[in-house]
């Protein structure tokens, strides 16, 4: 997985760097299809934002949290991806394993 880490208005330590790195580890163990994230952590005035766009296969997957602690932030919006993610996983499983239905076009 390509992940893209970067920051609006906050200084990117590698502390919070490693933090959301193995976050979305949790994410990619869950669906191993994962082709890049994109992570955007943002800083306005008492309000802290995260919000992630992935791609993975046959889909493009969003999710975001404002919360007042960066690192709460991060861990709800790992949570609402992690969701669709196994949402995600499901559909693509049952869509494989849907058999055509046969039937019987006997014009007379």
């Amino acid at each position: 997985m390509n992940l893209n880490i970067s920051g609006h208005h906050i200084d990117m330590t590698e502390a919070l760097h490693n933090y959301v790195a193995s976050k979305m580890e949790r994410v990619e163990r869950h669906f191993d299809h994962v082709i890049d994230a994109e992570v955007v952590l943002e800083v306005e005035k008492v309000r802290h934002k995260a919000e992630v766009t992935m791609q993975v296969r046959g889909a493009t997957l969003h999710a975001e949290s404002t919360k007042e602690d960066m690192y709460a932030a991060i861990d709800c919006m790992v949570d609402k991806l992690d969701r669709q993610t196994l949402k995600h996983k499901e559909k693509e499983k049952d869509h494989h394993n849907r058999q055509a239905r046969h039937v019987n076009l006997d014009a007379g």
